[in-house]
């Protein structure tokens, strides 16, 4: 009888410390890596294609749409992503591969610069340094607050915008939180863009 009460004891043990480990490693650890990935990796846990207004997916949130055309010229309607050495093409994620103190470089971020400073019209002391320096795959979506701040004119001037809204639309695609402390601040271009087209009664007409 002892041995049989002995043997119920152990595997009621048992049976409360199965529940436990499901309820803590089957229930509880999931969800919490979920909940974790959901506020710092949010395009990592559900996927990075974003949908226009229409519902049509539009572009990937991860990827810096082209903002140039094949002659250089920057498409003025909209924000401008960081430059990039493949021209935005996914295909071919790759740095200039130029040093520091090589004078092509130089020369690069020197024209970078007279360029931004003259499509938004202010002193080229006024362009923030990644206005100017491309990512090192070429297609990082997203900028400095200070560089989009920069583009709020012309951007709703463009689409019959006031800048107030232009600006509230900024303030809704910059980053914060967890994200924002483990780096800095930033705005990511390619959504920013839709949200502009949404809200653009220019686009709206077309």
């Amino acid at each position: 009888m002892n041995t049989l009460t002995g043997y119920l004891r152990q595997a009621g043990t048992a049976v409360r410390f199965l529940l436990f480990a499901t309820l803590v490693l089957g229930v509880a650890y999931p969800l919490a890596v979920f909940g974790v990935g959901q506020l710092i990796a949010p395009y990592q846990a559900n996927g990075s294609i974003i949908k226009d207004s229409a519902g049509t997916p539009a572009a990937s949130a991860l990827i810096a749409q082209a903002s140039a055309n094949d002659a250089g010229a920057q498409d003025p309607r909209w924000f401008h992503a960081r430059p990039s050495a493949v021209k935005w093409d996914p295909a071919s994620s790759s740095a200039s591969n130029l040093g520091p103190n090589d004078p092509k470089l130089a020369e690069a971020i020197a024209a970078n610069r007279a360029a931004v400073a003259k499509a938004e019209n202010v002193p080229e002391a006024a362009v923030p340094a990644d206005a100017v320096t491309a990512s090192g795959s070429g297609l990082d979506p997203d900028i400095s607050l200070a560089y989009a701040r920069l583009q709020i004119p012309r951007v709703a001037a463009a689409h019959g915008l006031s800048t107030e809204t232009v600006t509230a639309l900024v303030a809704q695609q910059t980053s914060g939180g967890a994200e924002a402390f483990l780096g800095q601040p930033a705005v990511n271009v390619t959504v920013l863009n839709l949200a502009v087209a949404a809200a653009s009664p220019v686009s709206a007409s077309k």
